[in-house]
């Protein structure tokens, strides 16, 4: 058990999450603070039956925090967290600016809970997009080893922070009224319209979104072979991703196969009835912690290839349930 856990940024879209799961799940801490900018210093939140008054951030609030979990923005990540782990806190980071840092372990925990238990400083959690693609990849890479990968993504606008979700709601209502709507978080209008660009330009026409997904991938599974095609889109939905996953093993896996090799991997459920038209929807996977998988089928085109459909909320798999799941690792190591 831990003595004391703190939460940077608690009062996001994602730190929101971060305490329902840790008081849902019983977090074995003895305190907890909470860490946020000094607009939301002062206010108060309860929290497994204490009400905890939120602090400042700065570079000195960190002296009694065994394990600091953080939600912020990349800059903030950069910051503060060194400070942290100077003060002798572990870190978990849900941000991306430490996760290609080669010091860094970057985990999900039913891929590589070892890199987290072995980590010195920080542990980043990786990119929403890319955690529920690769544990996806988990039972397949196991079985039969994969060599590519091609992906696109249909990603939430809850992805973009609690403003995109604003974007989308504001932006639609202005949309069907014929009015006009200042964009912040996107620069499109989302309403009625899929974006083909999350992230900046970064390499060879991939944008910084699908880049992360191609290094991301690799060093999680500590393999540098796999080959990632992805094309990441942002679309009118408000939350959970949705991703097209098309994967090349070094053998064939048939689709009954791969079905049970889904169904039996912790943290995947299978949805998968075409003919009764039963398969994963952001609308049916909103608020679970599971990845879903469906329209499992053969690769018409390649005789190793197998198709498939995932599903995720992207604010809980793709980011609080995972540093929680990190944290709970840690929590068994103290033991």
């Amino acid at each position: 058990m831990f003595e004391t856990v703190a939460v940077v940024g608690a009062t996001g879209a994602v730190g929101t999450i971060i305490l329902e799961l840790l008081e849902k799940r019983n977090f074995p801490a003895k305190n907890f603070r909470l860490l946020a900018s000094a607009r939301s210093a002062g206010k108060q939140i309860t929290l497994a039956g204490q009400t905890i008054t939120i602090e400042e951030l700065t570079h000195d609030c960190f002296d009694g925090i065994d394990l600091l979990i953080a939600s912020t923005p990349d800059d903030t990540a950069a910051e503060y967290l060194p400070s942290a782990v100077k003060a002798g806190a572990k870190v978990i980071d849900e941000s991306g600016y430490w996760r290609m840092n080669p010091d860094v372990a970057l985990v999900v925990p039913e891929i590589n809970p070892e890199a987290a238990l072995n980590a010195k400083g920080i542990i980043a959690s990786p990119n929403c997009s890319t955690t529920q693609m690769v544990l996806a990849m988990k039972p397949l890479h196991d079985a039969a080893r994969i060599r590519r990968v091609v992906v696109s993504t249909y990603q939430a606008t809850s992805g973009a922070g609690l403003q995109g979700n604003t974007d989308l709601q504001e932006g639609t209502r202005a949309a069907l009224s014929g009015e006009n709507y200042d964009y912040q978080a996107f620069a499109h209008p989302i309403a009625f319209n899929a974006v083909p660009q999350i992230g900046g330009h970064k390499e060879e026409g991939y944008t910084s979104e699908e880049m992360k997904m191609v290094y991301e991938t690799r060093k999680i599974f500590g393999d540098d072979s796999i080959m990632v095609c992805p094309t990441c889109v942002r679309i009118p939905v408000s939350n959970c991703h949705s991703e097209s996953i098309l994967v090349e093993t070094e053998r064939p896996i048939g689709v009954e196969e791969a079905r049970e090799l889904f169904a039996e991997t912790p943290g995947i459920q299978v949805v998968d009835d075409l003919v009764n038209g039963q398969y994963p929807m952001p609308s049916n996977c909103d608020a679970s912690d599971d990845v879903f998988i469906g329209r499992i089928r053969r690769d018409l085109s390649n005789p190793n290839g197998l198709a498939f459909w995932c599903v995720s909320d992207n604010l809980r798999k793709g980011a609080a349930t995972n540093a929680v799941q990190i944290a709970e690792l840690l929590a068994q190591q103290q033991q």
